[in-house]
Order: structure tokens, then C-alpha cells, then sequence
């Protein structure tokens, strides 16, 4: 199993770039940050220093999305990075969560996503795409790879990921919901005519590591992880609203939490002690997350890679982050080796 760390390009970049440099020297493989224009500062910026500093680490967007940056800027980008710095990035994208509501826009369509996952591909690693009617290439692309990895939950999402994309990003670390969703994706790989085992499957979760598993520092725990419950909750709210909660095509394991959420305010999105998030109860912090101390993040990876999860994306959104990064590189990560 690889290891990530996602960081939210708040300022200072230095401060991101040096955490980064650190998970490298931890045994850490990938580097990914937030894309989110108005709420952080701009990552590609950022990941141009973090590539810089380091010397193997791949780097990407968990995620982008095809309505903040037109196709063709998002490709030009990710091609540049990997010209200066060798083919060391991969593009996670989305249909645009904070980036665009909180310009007062609506996530962009599954159709629209689609469409930009082979744009972007194809104009990266230089090969022609049609842009509104326009046939485009970057022609001074030469030997370009870039990974385009989908987030996904909802059954049509997850079958958009599992025929289209190179890798799927799922962002909670529940084994069960875990299983659930990579057995779609794969259906649909299959479906698609392609290898379910080249579509790369990446789990991203929060991680937080105590010293033991006492019932304060488990507490603490769960409320420097709690905002994750509320995040995964938007995209949550949506699904409830396409589908309801008993169509069969989305589990009740996913949906039943949110029934007492009461709207969401981005100025505390992806932030410890989120007000928003109180309505997260402590069991789906316990599910979505990895908290508690090394054996029991140890345990939980073996149970995902067992299923197929080839990364393990630590979200360090909380009052720990160098000691997560420490201890993943001193325990976990050779463990799971």
C-alpha cells in the first residue's frame, strides 16, 4: 500500500511545502492538497515548491474540477509541472464541491466531468481533444503521463469512474462502504471493457494517532476529526436528494447520519471545530476515520488493502500533523509494506 498526505494550502506555503518535504522523508509516495481558489491559496503554486523540495514525490488535486479552470489550463499546468520536474503528478478532479458553491455555482454535471477527464488526459500527454467544438493540442507536450483519478460516491459516479477514469478517490475510510463502492466501480471498469484491476483505488480519510486508547484521548480525537463527517456530508445531502434514502442504490450505511444536519457554512469547511459538524455522531468519526493508536490504524489499513486499496491519503486537518506524519513513517507504513 502507498501513503499520501492532503493538505489545504492555507498560508504560509512554506509551512506546506516543508510538511510535504517531511512525508516524503517519512516514506510517504504522494503529496495532494485542496483546490479551492476563494477558501486557499493556489495550489499549483504550492506544488510547483513541493516538487521542488523533493525528490521522488508524486503530487496532485484532491480534487479539481472542469468549472473553476477551463480544460485546457487545468492540462497546460499539470503538463508544465511534469516537463520541469518529470511525469510526478496526478489530477484528481470532481464535480467541485467548495470551489464552486462557494462562488454561489452548483457542482459541475457528471456529463460535463466526463467529457474534462478525457479532455485533460489526452491534452497532457499530448494528444489532440475537441474543446467546444474546437480540435486543441498542447504541441509542445513530449512524453507526457498524467493519471486522471475521479471522487466518487453515487452509483453514477461511480460507474463515470470505474469506465473512464484511471483512478478512484474515496474519501471516508469505512470498510464496508469501501467495499461497496469499489465492487461498482470495478462492475463498471468491466463493463467498459477495461481491466478492473488497472483503475487505481485510492481511500482518503483523516488520520489521527494517540498515544493509547483511553477514553479522553479518544474524545480529543474525534473533534479534531469531526469536520470530516460534515465534508463528506455535502456530497452526502446531494446523493439523498437524487436518490432518497430507499432506492437501494446508495447505502443507508452512508446516508442515515445527515438526517440532522442543518445547512453548511465553507467558511469552516475542512477545519477542526467546524460549528456545522455537530451533528456528525461519534460512530461515523469512528467509521470514516483512522483514530486511536498505531495498531488500530494498522489493523483498518490491512482491512482496506485486503479489498484492494492500493493508497491510503492521510488528511492532516487537525493539531497533530507532524506527529501523524512521524508515526505513519516510524510504525505504519512499514508495517503495511
Amino acid at each position: 500500500m502507498d501513503f499520501g498526505l492532503v493538505l489545504q494550502t492555507d498560508p504560509p506555503a512554506a509551512e506546506v511545502v516543508a510538511l510535504m518535504r517531511r512525508a516524503e522523508g517519512a516514506g510517504f509516495r504522494y503529496g495532494w492538497t485542496f483546490d479551492s481558489a476563494v477558501l486557499w491559496q493556489e495550489p499549483f503554486v504550492i506544488l510547483s515548491q513541493v516538487l521542488a523540495a523533493t525528490e521522488t514525490l508524486r503530487v496532485g488535486t484532491m480534487v479539481t474540477n472542469p468549472g473553476t479552470r477551463t480544460w485546457e489550463v487545468t492540462a497546460s499546468t499539470f503538463a508544465t509541472l511534469n516537463e520541469m520536474f518529470g511525469n510526478r503528478t496526478v489530477c484528481g478532479i470532481g464535480r467541485g464541491d467548495s470551489a464552486m458553491r462557494v462562488t454561489g455555482r452548483p457542482p459541475n454535471t457528471l456529463a460535463r466531468l466526463g467529457l474534462a477527464v478525457d479532455a485533460i488526459r489526452d491534452l497532457a500527454e499530448g494528444r489532440e481533444a475537441v474543446l467546444d467544438g474546437t480540435a486543441v493540442r498542447l504541441p509542445w507536450v513530449r512524453n507526457g503521463e498524467l493519471p486522471v483519478w475521479m471522487a466518487a460516491y453515487g452509483p453514477k459516479a461511480l460507474a463515470l469512474a470505474g469506465g473512464r477514469a484511471d483512478g478512484f478517490i474515496l474519501q471516508l475510510a469505512d470498510a464496508f462502504l469501501t467495499e461497496w463502492m469499489t465492487g461498482a466501480v470495478r462492475e463498471a471498469a468491466v463493463a467498459a471493457g477495461r481491466d478492473p484491476r488497472a483503475v487505481a483505488v485510492c481511500v482518503a480519510a483523516p488520520a489521527y494517532v494517540t498515544d493509547d486508547d483511553s477514553p479522553a484521548a479518544l474524545a480529543h480525537a474525534r473533534e479534531q476529526c469531526r469536520w470530516f463527517g460534515g465534508m463528506v456530508g455535502n456530497h452526502v445531502a446531494d446523493l439523498v436528494g437524487r436518490y432518497g434514502t430507499d432506492s437501494g442504490l446508495v447505502p443507508e450505511a452512508l446516508t442515515a447520519y445527515i438526517a440532522r444536519r442543518d445547512g453548511y457554512d465553507y467558511r469552516h469547511h475542512g477545519r477542526s471545530g467546524n460549528p456545522d459538524t455537530a451533528f456528525v455522531p461519534d460512530e461515523i468519526v469512528d467509521r470514516f476515520c483512522l483514530i486511536g493508536p498505531p495498531e488500530t490504524h494498522i489493523a483498518r489499513l490491512r482491512e482496506l488493502a485486503a479489498l484492494g486499496v492500493g493508497q491510503f491519503a492521510v488528511y492532516a486537518m487537525h493539531d497533530a500533523r507532524e506527529r501523524v506524519i512521524d508515526v505513519y513513517g516510524e510504525r505504519i507504513i512499514p508495517a503495511l509494506g
